[in-house]
């Protein structure tokens, strides 16, 4: 029988983690997270601010993931050069999941709320990146957008945790 063990040391935002198969061989990570306030239904780019986050990181290799702490808002990889790639997908989601659908019970939180959970549902709370050389590593044309649901402003807060070295 084959068993894996990870040693983990944990603090609050910085830590190290022991890889098994390689002795002696540590991985650092960094946890913390970024606030953003939104001024309603749309995307926002927020390629800047993570990759300004990645390099005060220090890790300069690894695996970047991040989660929305949000269930009308939602975190997605979408084209950056074209404005009108994000009005589109704004436009396919108000045909997709229309506000006001009869077909919801949830209305206490206003009209806008059921369909921004059914398109979170949709789009996603978490993804991954890869740094190579302290840099997201994103094509040419992409971007990280928070995806805003709600129709007025919110506080949306994304946790980032990178490892790596």
């Amino acid at each position: 029988m084959l068993l894996w063990r990870i040693a983990f040391v944990s603090f609050p935002y910085y830590g190290l983690v022991r890889d098994p198969l390689q002795s002696g061989y540590f991985m650092r990570q960094k946890q913390g997270k970024i606030s953003l306030k939104t001024q309603g239904r749309r995307l926002y780019d927020v390629t800047e601010k993570v990759q300004h986050w990645v390099v005060a990181s220090g890790i300069l290799e690894g695996i970047l993931s991040l989660f929305i702490q949000h269930t009308s808002a939602s975190i997605m990889i979408q084209e950056n050069d074209d404005p009108e790639v994000l009005e589109d997908l704004e436009r396919f989601f108000d045909r997709l999941v229309p506000q006001g659908d009869p077909l919801f019970r949830h209305t206490i939180e206003g009209p806008d709320d059921m369909p921004a959970h059914v398109r979170s549902a949709l789009t996603g709370v978490s993804l991954s990146v890869p740094v190579i050389g302290g840099q997201l590593a994103l094509g040419a044309w992409q971007g990280l957008f928070l995806y805003e649901h709600r129709t007025q402003g919110r506080n949306r807060t994304l946790v980032c945790h990178l490892m790596g070295d």
